[in-house]
């Protein structure tokens, strides 16, 4: 009879465990992995498909469609990072029963079923608003833009993204609050499924050869995907939102405001530092070269997407610790979660760069699509410092404080005349130095003076 060594598998599953614990990974970083490393790999996916079955014109249509509907940004407010962090600082002392229902102060309870509606009605108004403005204003862009190709029919999937975009915008903040309520693990599972059917429906309209609609079939996937798990949260969901807060309210304007105005800013300052490029380029340069900066950008957000993990969903345990005032814990998860982060950016940035040189070396048309060598160093480069950036940055924020608020602005300030003057004269070249400069001065400079002096105060 055949035996099983048991002390031989015990000792295997100790050192996987210890492996885990020493890279950081735990559900919440392995769904979140699994999500983001999916994306990553069917956005190379979806690169070739877009290399193989669009022009470059309607490349840049394509890049362009998701840095406009990115202005969903300044509609949201900064709530999402705000929900999620009242969630946990009220769910530290509350508990999810088997069947769905809460333990905990009554209080707390009423407290955490506040937020939970204040976010329903402000986002299920803002997006009707938000549809209502994107729909012309891009319609009005893309008409009147001198590059644009009066051949492509961009009209009806531009509307198409905006009304799938204005869908998932009403589901963030119920992710966001569930996440705050250390639904961690579950939120990351889901955005895996919305992931993998987003990429799908996506690869099935550039199959067929309707391309311009992939942005919005891959925004309606996840939007689908979020819909059924939220759906089987209905229990916890349904008996907040019919639970009497009576007193125990929050008081938005003076509890939150203060604090949410300074996200709301810094957030609405994020669509200058991140989604301007295209826009400029596609205005002045065509739209082949805001396909390029498109897809090269699409490259390089995947790599800090992928990397980005190790502390995002950290986010909740920052504030359950700040809530618990052990400090010592906070700052041992948070610069080796950093720590994590900032060495695996760099390791996928470097392979990416050098892939791209080798292309453009052996002459492979696909290299076209994309930014040449020099600017792609300095475009990825600028992402590593904002992954730096983006960490000390959630270490505030768990705190309830906006800290980084001048930061935003200047950065916003910076980049948007930099991308502004020197895309106009130089393109992409002069959009990526502008931006590595401005990473460097204001994001590496002013963010690290004010991530240390703040975090020397509020620990003192």
């Amino acid at each position: 009879m055949e035996t099983i060594d048991l002390s031989t598998s015990q000792g295997g599953a100790t050192a996987l465990r210890r492996l885990l614990n020493l890279t950081g990974i735990d559900r919440a970083v392995g769904y979140t992995l699994l999500a983001r490393g999916w994306a990553s790999c069917a956005g190379l996916v979806t690169v070739g498909l877009i290399a193989r079955f669009l022009s470059s014109a309607e490349q840049g249509y394509y890049y362009t469609f998701g840095s406009l509907a990115a202005l969903q940004i300044v509609f949201e407010l900064g709530f999402s990072v705000v929900i999620l962090q009242l969630a946990t600082h009220e769910f530290a002392h509350l508990s999810i029963l088997a069947e769905g229902m809460l333990a905990g102060p009554a209080a707390a309870q009423s407290r955490l079923a506040s937020i939970l509606r204040k976010a329903l009605q402000w986002y299920s108004l803002a997006a009707v608003v938000m549809a209502l403005i994107l729909v012309p204003a891009g319609w009005h862009f893309f008409a009147t833009s001198p590059g644009a190709h009066a051949s492509i029919a961009w009209h009806l999937p531009w509307v198409a993204v905006v009304l799938a975009s204005s869908i998932t915008f009403q589901i963030d903040p119920v992710f966001s609050f569930l996440e705050g309520c250390g639904l961690v693990a579950n939120v990351a599972r889901t955005r895996l499924a919305q992931s993998v059917l987003g990429s799908t429906l996506a690869w099935i309209a550039l199959l067929l050869h309707h391309g311009l609609f992939a942005p919005a079939l891959l925004i309606a996937g996840q939007a689908l995907a979020g819909i059924i798990w939220i759906v089987r949260q209905r229990r916890l969901l349904l008996h907040l939102v019919r639970l009497p807060v009576g007193e125990h309210a929050i008081d938005w304007w003076s509890e939150v405001w203060p604090f949410q105005w300074r996200i709301a800013v810094s957030y609405a300052c994020g669509f200058f530092i991140f989604q301007l490029f295209n826009p400029i380029l596609f205005r002045f340069w065509g739209p082949a070269a805001a396909g390029r900066m498109g897809m090269s950008l699409n490259i390089a957000n995947a790599i800090a997407s992928v990397a980005i993990a190790w502390i995002n969903t950290k986010a909740a345990p920052f504030g359950a610790l700040i809530a618990r005032r052990q400090f010592a814990a906070l700052d041992r998860l948070f610069f080796r979660s950093a720590a994590q982060n900032l060495a695996l950016c760099s390791l996928l940035s470097l392979v990416v760069w050098l892939a791209v040189v080798l292309l453009g070396h052996r002459h492979i048309p696909f290299a076209q699509r994309l930014l040449p060598p020099l600017p792609f160093a300095f475009l990825l480069l600028s992402v590593n410092i904002n992954q730096a950036v983006n960490s000390m940055a959630l270490y505030l924020r768990a705190h309830k404080q906006e800290k980084f608020l001048v930061n935003s602005v200047l950065g916003a300030i910076g980049l948007s005349l930099t991308s502004w003057f020197l895309g106009r004269r130089y393109g992409a070249l002069g959009m990526t130095s502008g931006q590595l400069t401005i990473a460097l001065i204001v994001g590496l400079g002013l963010g690290g003076r004010t991530f240390f002096k703040y975090r020397r105060l509020w620990h003192a």
